[in-house]
């Protein structure tokens, strides 16, 4: 199972400034030194974290996937073929929102998911969906043309008790018809040092992404220690 570690925030941190420090590169290779399997960025109209010049960098020097999150519009279609990620995460995106608060609406949007990719795999890049614990999600996913999705664990994250169980089943009921369907099966969205061992524990999901909680973490430990901790707690579960 892999760990993809998201740098967004360490860039977050970086423009409150609007200067140098931190860098997202740097973070990105401590991440790799503890054991991350994958650097995750998400590319935004705004800019608000992560800009071109991290993706350029990171692309150059990331030994390990990189994934790009990003909507599929025409600015960033281009963008993403010219700099070839390994991977590109379709994610919805609005500007007024602090992060990414659910799933694609694949209904509304289906026409110009498969458009953008068709562009993308034509450049040879893998393109993931990230989409809501829905087994019609998984089911559209297919049909369109995506290698792999990645099921929203907002709900399972933010839920407790019975409540959370339910979003357990949910999210693995997803995975398991996109992997029943030949599709990748990622997770990511507030996972946790305190809850992703529960996903841990499956062969079914590829990926685990996170970002916030390791970058949280990293600020008081360091990002190296603050991944390895993480992969020890994704093997042995």
């Amino acid at each position: 199972m892999l760990l993809c570690v998201n740098v967004d925030h360490v860039a977050t941190v970086r423009q409150a400034r609007l200067g140098s420090d931190p860098d997202p590169v740097m973070a990105a290779t401590l991440a790799i030194l503890g054991g991350a399997d994958g650097i995750t960025i998400h590319l935004r109209e705004d800019r608000r974290h992560i800009n071109d010049r991290d993706l350029d960098v990171l692309r150059n020097v990331v030994p390990v996937e990189l994934n790009l999150e990003m909507g599929a519009t025409e600015e960033m279609i281009r963008i993403a073929s010219r700099s070839l990620p390994d991977l590109v995460t379709l994610v919805p995106e609005k500007r007024l929102e602090l992060t990414t608060e659910g799933g694609l609406n694949l209904n509304s949007s289906r026409n110009r998911l498969q458009k953008a990719i068709r562009v993308l795999k034509a450049k040879g890049i893998k393109t993931s969906l990230f989409i809501n614990p829905s087994l019609d999600d998984v089911d559209i996913s297919k049909e369109i043309g995506a290698d792999m999705i990645e099921v929203h664990t907002g709900c399972y994250a933010n839920a407790k008790g019975d409540m959370q169980e339910r979003e357990l089943v949910k999210v693995m009921k997803t995975v398991n018809r996109a992997v029943a369907l030949g599709l990748g099966a990622n997770v990511g969205h507030g996972l946790n040092y305190h809850n992703v061992s529960r996903f841990a524990e499956t062969d079914s999901i590829r990926g685990l992404y996170i970002g916030h909680s390791i970058v949280s973490r990293a600020v008081l430990i360091g990002m190296e220690r603050a991944v390895r901790e993480m992969k020890a707690l994704v093997r042995r579960s």
